[in-house]
């Protein structure tokens, strides 16, 4: 067994940019950080034999990046004909209205003020071009706007924030709340069941192969830092500076400012729940 296939969620290997399934391309954006991990995953999403494409986060505004994408499509033979969003980050969705621009489509969102066109996401649909089949998946929690996008062809999923390929994200309080947060992975892992979905083509780090395993790993680690959140309000630690330094200690510095933000969604979960 490879180290990768150790990991949860089973992360591939290699190089991150180029072909991730039959139908899906990544054009890795040159935005990595601590946050971004190696950088915002842009994806080209398109049946095989169509000559339309669908672009899902086109990434930061960042010319060479955009013309990047529209250049990868052009090689494969496609011209993007739609734009769609997981959620409003800058670090997804600041090029968007540029991308638009450039490839003369239209931004679907869930956020209206996102939205370039007369239309948006919402659960249920599904968006067909080119014969390609995407359905919208709500996943809030990372962010209230956050959406999934189903591939049912490659038995695939594009998760935004809400999975990454590597690590765990955070739950962006007060915007992003941590029970709906919990309630879209057990939405993400009825697809692994039911839908037979094993691929996680995420926003940011590698593709995973065992989309079960990942969701799985998620949901345990919340349980567990919500547990370690609730021991650490009972020991003393009132404030969410307090619980981050207590229960974060061993994560990078520079990291808890995010870590906070999800400390005060997890309080806020625990409050809602009579627990503290």
């Amino acid at each position: 067994m490879s180290d990768a296939a150790a990991l949860p969620g089973q992360p591939r290997g290699g190089v991150l940019s180029g072909p991730a399934t039959a139908r899906a391309v990544n054009v890795l954006a040159p935005n990595p950080s601590a946050m971004t991990l190696d950088g915002t995953n842009t994806w080209i999403v398109s049946e095989p034999d169509s000559d339309l494409a669908v672009v899902v986060d086109p990434g930061p505004l960042d010319d060479g990046h955009l013309t990047q994408v529209i250049e990868t499509a052009t090689k494969l033979g496609k011209r993007v004909a739609l734009t769609l969003l997981t959620h409003g980050h800058p670090d997804h969705a600041e090029g968007a209205s540029r991308f638009a621009e450039l490839t003369g489509t239209h931004v679907r969102a869930l956020d209206p003020a996102l939205r370039l066109g007369d239309e948006g996401l919402t659960a249920g649909d599904v968006i067909t071009v080119g014969g390609l089949e995407m359905r919208i998946v709500p996943t809030p929690g990372h962010t209230a706007d956050s959406l999934s996008f189903h591939l049912p062809a490659d038995r695939a999923v594009l998760t935004g924030d809400t999975i990454l390929g590597r690590g765990t994200t955070i739950v962006a309080h007060p915007d992003g709340r941590l029970g709906d947060y919990l309630d879209s992975l057990r939405r993400l892992r009825s697809l692994t069941v039911d839908d037979g979905v094993h691929t996680v083509l995420p926003g940011h780090g590698p593709v995973l192969e065992d989309a079960q395993g990942a969701v799985e790993f998620y949901l345990a680690h919340r349980a567990n830092r919500l547990a370690q959140v609730e021991t650490a309000v009972e020991s003393g630690h009132r404030t969410p500076s307090e619980v981050v330094a207590h229960v974060y200690a061993d994560v990078d510095r520079s990291l808890w400012p995010a870590a906070e933000l999800s400390v005060r969604a997890q309080l806020e979960y625990l409050r809602e729940h009579g627990l503290i």
